[in-house]
């Protein structure tokens, strides 16, 4: 598919304190993101991984798949993930999204939220192998998730944004360092989602 440019004049920039993030709404058009969407729910080799909790194991409560232009594994909460090489859709997708943060990255971890019940846990993306200061780029495609921030030392700082379909998040900076984010439960009804979550391991 052909992939319009995107609208730098509708960033938005967070005030955030001891952060750097950038929400760009309409980064895909609705209808880039749905067709994005409907291909790669149906062409992703999803999995549900087991994560280890104070020494119980669950099932994640969401889907995944782990992307990469080498062979580097990336690990968080005790899951050890694997790369398939890139498809030529993500890395449309990924050329785009590195004009956009004239950044670049080596791999995409997909996540697949079936419904309100499916979540991502309170947690910051500071993995060693992610370097100092990482570049964060999260593009959220179909149902629109709330997405929650709460800074790690000063407890009256949090903030929340809900993520439209084919909208980008950029975290940058020392963000990492000070401030936890999560996509939270809700019983709401709800449709899916599917979350891309681009990162360059060192």
């Amino acid at each position: 598919m052909s992939m319009s440019l995107f609208d730098t004049s509708k960033i938005i920039k967070l005030p955030l304190q001891d952060a750097t993030i950038e929400y760009h709404p309409q980064f895909f058009s609705f209808e880039e993101a749905n067709t994005l969407f409907d291909e790669l729910y149906q062409n992703t080799p999803w999995i549900e991984e087991d994560i280890r909790v104070y020494g119980k194991i669950y099932k994640q409560p969401r889907l995944t798949a782990f992307f990469a232009n080498n062979q580097k594994k990336y690990g968080y909460s005790n899951i050890s993930m694997t790369p398939h090489p890139f498809s030529p859709l993500l890395n449309a997708i990924k050329t785009k999204i590195e004009m956009a943060c004239e950044t670049q990255f080596s791999s995409c971890l997909l996540n697949l939220y079936r419904d309100g019940q499916d979540s991502n846990g309170w947690h910051a993306d500071d993995e060693k192998e992610l370097g100092l200061n990482p570049v964060i780029a999260s593009l959220s495609l179909g149902a629109e998730r709330f997405f929650h921030l709460k800074h790690k030392k000063i407890k009256t700082l949090k903030h929340k944004l809900n993520l439209q379909n084919g909208s980008l998040l950029l975290m940058k900076d020392a963000t990492q360092h000070h401030w936890l984010h999560q996509i939270p439960k809700t019983k709401k009804p709800i449709g899916k989602r599917i979350n891309l979550t681009f990162r360059l391991l060192k």
